[in-house]
Formats: C-alpha cells, structure tokens, sequence
C-alpha cells in the first residue's frame, strides 16, 4: 500500500506534476530569491537562502504499522552542498535503518520487525531533496505529531550538516528527549536576522523558540557595531508580534578557540558579536525573553576536540550540544 503521510517540520510543501513534494522551511511563494543573494562574493554562488529553505532537515513523518517492509521514493541532488545526508528509519523511538542516499532518483527499502509498531521517518538534512512516495507491504496509518512545538532558528551549527543522521543534529536529539514537535530552522551560512526569517517565526504556532545568533554575522561581517543591536531588537520584536507570551531564548555563538579575539570585515570579535546581540535582546525588557552564553555550552577543550574545524562540531560535539541544551530549553508548567 502506498502510505499517506503527515510529514511535519516545514512550512510549505510544493509538489511539482510529477508527484514530487519539496519541503519548504521557508515559504517560497512570491518570494525574489535573488533578494538574499550574496553578491560580490564568487565563492558563495547561487540563491543560498532559498537552497538551504528546500532541504527538509527536521522533516519527518510517524506511521503506526504492522508492514514487514517499507520503501521510501526520494530524488536527490548536492545543489550547493559537499554531501547529501543520510535518511534515518526510527521503530519505537530509536534508530532501526540509516540508509545513504545518492543523487538521482532511488527507491530506499528497509525491512521492519513486522509486528505492530511505531515507524518514523526522517529525511536528509543536507542536499536538494524530494519525495514522491512512501509505500508499506502492509497496513500503516499515519500519526499526526504530538508535543509541544519548538521552533530553533540559527546556522550551520543548528542545521548540523555534520552530525551522523537527520535524527541525531542536536535540535532532533533535544526535541525527542522532551517530546517536543520539532521546527528546525537552520540555515548554514545563513542565519543573517532575514526578514523571512522573522515572520516565518512570528507566523507559525510554537510554545518555544530559541534563536543561535551571531557566528553567521561574524563571518559573512553582516552588520557593524552600530547596527546589530538595533536589528536583533527589531527580529525580536516581529518573532513577539506572533507570541506575545511565548518563551524565547537566544543564544549567543558558541567558542570557535581559532576565532576568538580576530576582527571581522567591519571590526568586530566574536565577543563584540555576543555583547551585541545581548545588547538589542535585553532592550526589549521582555521577562519571556531569555538569554543563554554560547560559551557555556562547550568548553575551548571540548571544541578542540570536538570541533571538525574553526566553527563546526562533529558528531560527537552535536550531542554534547544536546546534552547541554536540553536541560536549559524548558517551558513553562
């Protein structure tokens, strides 16, 4: 049987005549891609923003199912990445399948315990992807998410390209541990407080959103001294005009140890950074709104060891990440 779905995780979905669905985490309709591009930089080609909006990192989809197989129809691309992600088959919660996946069109089959179960489905979180079909030798009911729904925006470091599989970035790893219905809004490269972003956040229901802010600023020198309080205060604002009570948290750039005390293109460290994006969050005097230090999360010693380079952690500094974070993303009782 070819099973419905109620994938979740996105914010539009555009299937094209053939049948195959992009999961947009941004919405792309009306929108001029060239706006956001970065022109002047020849090493950063192409509608980046947009590229990054159509992967489905955090996407996914639950079934409840007796079928001894499952067979997921996927097309892939690199578009602007290095590396396409692998898709991760969850049973009762924990990893049961990760399957790589090529370019072009496949067909990715796993087989299934066979008894009743709970299957999950999460789709690559890096490459160009898109799905015509899920199908089950058996029944399968789809199963709508469940949970409060947390919304995280940031770079590369949440969108966590590095990390093992789809389910193990460390906003999955957080949000299966609180049983959380998980909106992932990272954007490698591209976490520069876009106003796209903004009413993207302010316009989906949430009972918590965290924003990583910064180290894409820092390294795309994105906004000086003078204008990156100013234009924190104002994202915040728009995100609040959605939910007025809504707890947020921000989260200034974790330790880069190869990083810290160098200036930017417009002069600014990686600490000039944090105390300006503490600056405009604090000026909203939101009691909602919380602030956490992104050098309490890793020590220097665990990024060097836990970092693949300058910014980036690998797998291992993904769950460190969780597990620092979780206890600190909370809601309210």
């Amino acid at each position: 049987m070819v099973g419905d779905a109620l994938w979740t995780g996105y914010r539009y979905r555009e299937v094209d005549a053939d049948g195959w669905s992009t999961f947009w985490r941004l919405d792309p309709r009306g929108q001029d891609f060239g706006l956001h591009d970065w022109r002047g930089y020849a090493d950063r080609p192409g509608h980046r923003l947009w590229s990054r909006a159509a992967t489905p990192a955090g996407v996914r989809a639950i079934w409840r199912t007796t079928a001894r197989s499952v067979s997921l129809e996927l097309r892939a691309a690199l578009d602007i990445y290095t590396k396409i992600a692998p898709v991760d088959f969850l049973v009762g919660g924990e990893l049961h399948r990760r399957c790589e996946v090529g370019t072009g069109d496949q067909v990715i089959t796993v087989e299934l315990p066979g008894d009743e179960a709970e299957l999950e489905i999460w789709l690559p979180h890096a490459g160009a992807i898109a799905v015509r079909a899920v199908r089950f030798d058996g029944e399968a009911v789809p199963q709508p998410p469940t949970g409060p729904r947390w919304i995280t925006y940031g770079s590369s470091i949440t969108q966590c390209a590095g990390s093992d599989g789809p389910s193990e970035t460390w906003p999955a790893l957080v949000a299966r541990r609180h049983g959380w219905d998980l909106v992932a809004l990272g954007l490698a490269g591209e976490c520069h407080l876009d106003p796209i972003a903004a009413t993207t956040l302010r316009d989906t229901p949430a009972r918590l959103i965290s924003l990583c802010l910064g180290i894409n600023i820092y390294g795309g020198a994105t906004f000086s001294g003078r204008t990156l309080p100013g234009q924190v205060e104002s994202f915040l604002a728009t995100v609040r005009e959605g939910h007025p009570h809504t707890p947020l948290v921000v989260i200034t750039p974790l330790t880069a140890p190869e990083l810290e005390g160098k200036p930017n293109a417009v002069g600014l460290t990686l600490d000039d950074i944090r105390a300006a994006v503490e600056r405009g969050a604090r000026h909203l005097a939101d009691p909602n709104l919380h602030l956490i230090d992104g050098r309490t999360i890793l020590t220097p010693e665990e990024a060097g060891t836990h970092y693949e380079d300058n910014v980036h952690p690998n797998p291992t500094g993904y769950h460190l990440i969780a597990d620092r974070l979780a206890p600190l993303l909370t809601l309210p009782l």
